[in-house]
């Protein structure tokens, strides 16, 4: 094996670590985003944009402190159109869940959500490549999906009310999955050429000013904008700091070698990491269907194949 190779294969790993690493913040915030629901009556898309204003400023901070604010302004000067899509997508698949959630139910919305990324992320890439996916790659997916189930029908995560409008929601469920999908390969694109903490920062600009509306929404329908305490406040700021701003930071920078079809493959060990922070924190039994779909979530991430292996030829 080469030097080049070696590192090439190192480098593919420690992206998908990166990866790994963003979606268990992400699967940390389903807890919080409940904590402050249940606190201060804060409405899932009010947090949302508190979430992407908070990391945005924080990004900024980092940036100015670490003298990469030239570097951002560069990185909308020569990518705005690209940085600003990935910013208002990741803003628009988070609300398309949101509200699924609340039509269909938790479990339904994160298997179609979740589950559709990396199927439509891997079939992008082949299509464009003109390639086909081959064994080890398809088995590996289909253990992915099949613990996405288990993990979403068995740990809790099908509590909640029952779906009021199913159809509906299940359209959304797959119009945030395909938003997911597709963010995430132009992210890939974006990201071989651009410093991570400039694009996270740039996306997280953009998508917090789409979110923005949703403040001002809840403020002239007289529901809670603002946390009532520092408990309350900490929180949001770990949401906005940690789930947002270090996670896409993360992502970002896994993307650079690794490809969006394994990211998105990756980033199913959020679910995992919230049914297992459930478990912990709320004392949730996890049953064994639930532990037989982490296990083929981490076994499917343990198998990706490093990103600089050529896919089998069409």
């Amino acid at each position: 094996m080469s030097v080049e190779t070696g590192t090439g294969r190192r480098n593919a790993r420690i992206g998908l670590l990166q990866v790994c690493a963003a979606g268990v913040l992400w699967g940390t915030g389903g807890l919080v985003v409940t904590l402050l629901h249940d606190r201060d009556g804060l409405g899932a898309m009010t947090v949302s944009a508190w979430r992407m204003a908070l990391a945005a400023v924080a990004l900024v901070a980092f940036a100015a402190v670490t003298g990469r604010a030239r570097t951002v302004v560069e990185t909308m000067r020569t990518h705005p159109v690209p940085a600003v899509v990935v910013g208002c997508g990741t803003a628009l698949y988070q609300g398309l869940y949101f509200v699924s959630v609340l039509l269909v139910g938790v479990s339904v919305a994160t298997v179609v959500s979740l589950g559709l990324a990396p199927v439509l992320a891997a079939s992008w890439e082949h299509l464009a490549a003109r390639t086909r996916p081959s064994r080890r790659e398809v088995g590996v997916l289909a253990a992915a999906l099949l613990g996405l189930v288990l993990i979403s029908a068995y740990a809790g995560h099908g509590a909640g009310p029952a779906a009021e409008r199913p159809t509906l929601g299940l359209l959304l469920a797959v119009a945030s999955g395909t938003t997911y999908a597709a963010t995430t390969v132009l992210a890939h694109r974006l990201a071989q050429h651009v410093d991570p903490v400039a694009l996270t920062t740039c996306a997280t600009g953009a998508g917090a000013v789409v979110l923005a509306p949703f403040l001002v929404i809840a403020a002239a329908t007289q529901r809670p904008v603002v946390p009532t305490d520092a408990g309350s406040w900490a929180l949001l700021v770990y949401l906005g700091v940690a789930t947002m701003a270090l996670s896409y930071g993360l992502l970002y920078a896994g993307l650079r070698t690794t490809s969006g079809s394994a990211a998105t493959v990756a980033t199913l060990v959020e679910p995992l990491s919230a049914a297992a922070l459930a478990a912990v924190v709320l004392g949730e039994r996890l049953a064994w269907p639930a532990l037989l779909g982490g296990a083929l979530i981490l076994a499917a991430v343990v198998a990706l194949r490093p990103a600089e292996e050529q896919p089998v030829p069409a």
